[in-house]
């Protein structure tokens, strides 16, 4: 089944559903599209009071698709930064929407998913989600912003943590650091996310767009200064050996062999 992308209208607020399930909601052209329609609607209609962002079949967004990041290697430095800065163009249209953004996470949000939900406004997680920062397992550098997501949300030690490591957070501890809004009933993210739209939409609309003016304005000199410095860095990883290696390892099911390529040897023997 090929990766869409639907938006229902629920009149005072856009719902936004990934539907990749298959790759477990990873990035497509079509939710790039989808997003950007229901983002440029809500910014036009006053009526619309939030834009909820959520995927279908349990998870929010497994981030780059690997079987397509594994073709990096055979296109120009050009094309690889064209692919990233589609993604940052999408963080910029989120922050520049005037209507709060929502996102709904249930399972998890890894790589770009992990990106693209913390540049929402508002995030509502179900118990035991999992956020991961996997960009460093597959040899590839955090982009659409995390790096300056987590260093505005976290303290940095738990930052350089998850974009170093890779380790997995959970969406409690998420929420017990103020990262994360809400924390829902497993399988009840959407209904959270719902009862805040609900919240926004008795609100004042203007108030609220000058409000998240403000928000997004603190956050913004220090995300186009990560998406600025991230895309050449990532398109230089896309193309390298090290993410060759991850990748191949992570779609072979065996772990990756960094060391070797440290000492100048050859990965990609079975360990």
């Amino acid at each position: 089944m090929s990766a869409s992308c639907e938006i229902i209208d629920k009149g005072d607020r856009l719902v936004v559903v990934n539907r990749n399930a298959a790759r477990r909601n990873a990035l497509s052209p079509e939710l790039y599209a989808g997003m950007r329609e229901a983002l440029a609607q809500a910014a036009a209609e006053p009526r619309i009071a939030a834009v909820i962002v959520t995927g279908e079949g349990g998870f929010f967004c497994a981030g780059g698709d690997l079987n397509v990041l594994q073709k990096a290697g055979t296109m120009t430095e050009d094309q690889r930064r064209a692919e990233i800065e589609d993604l940052a163009a999408l963080i910029r249209q989120i922050m520049a929407c005037p209507r709060p953004v929502i996102a709904a996470v249930e399972g998890g949000a890894a790589g770009a998913g992990f990106s693209l939900a913390f540049a929402c406004d508002l995030i509502v997680a179900e118990a035991g989600a999992k956020f991961t920062a996997a960009y460093v397992n597959a040899g590839l550098i955090p982009d659409g912003g995390l790096s300056a997501s987590l260093m505005q949300a976290l303290p940095p030690a738990l930052a350089a943590e998850l974009m170093l490591l890779g380790r997995p957070i959970s969406a409690e501890r998420l929420h017990q650091l103020g990262a994360v809004n809400e924390l829902a009933q497993p399988g009840q993210a959407m209904a959270a996310a719902d009862l805040l739209a609900d919240r926004l939409a008795s609100g004042p609309a203007e108030a609220q767009a000058a409000i998240k003016s403000l928000l997004s304005g603190a956050r913004t000199e220090l995300m186009e200064r990560q998406l600025a410095a991230e895309t050449p860095l990532m398109a230089c990883a896309m193309g390298a050996a090290e993410a060759a290696e991850g990748m191949a390892a992570f779609l072979t099911k065996r772990a990756p062999d960094y060391p070797a390529l440290r000492t100048g040897g050859k990965a990609g023997t079975e360990g």
